[in-house]
């Protein structure tokens, strides 16, 4: 399976950005999608997770009224709405797919395939 993010670029704060995710190849059941985000000399943290029934949506504390996830099975695609964005949004951003578990979760242990990130630059 193979996951492509875009979607990332610069904005000031206060704007906003909106991230798209495609999986593809050997796709079958369901699946849980996720975006993570890693920010210079930080570790990976967890974002928002998505099931596919779309009714678990955990957020992090950081991004909760602010962001949005959302998906469309028929596309195998995930989206991230990052509204009022603040300088420390600033990160590369992951989107990731847990084939195993049917809730939506927050662990990044729990995901199986990683796309390779797209850029996210808020400027104060």
């Amino acid at each position: 399976v193979q996951l492509q993010a875009s979607g990332g670029g610069l904005v000031q704060a206060g704007g906003s950005l909106r991230l798209s995710c495609a999986a593809s190849g050997r796709i079958s059941g369901v699946y849980t999608l996720a975006w993570f985000r890693q920010g210079a000399g930080k570790g990976r943290e967890f974002v928002a997770a998505i099931s596919w029934s779309g009714v678990s949506r955990p957020y992090a504390d950081s991004v909760k009224g602010r962001f949005t996830i959302s998906r469309n099975n028929a596309k195998n695609t995930v989206f991230l709405q990052m509204n009022s964005l603040e300088p420390d949004d600033t990160a590369v951003y992951y989107c990731a797919a847990d084939f195993d578990t049917v809730e939506a979760t927050t662990s990044i242990r729990n995901y199986d395939a990683w796309g390779k990130g797209t850029q996210v630059t808020v400027s104060s």
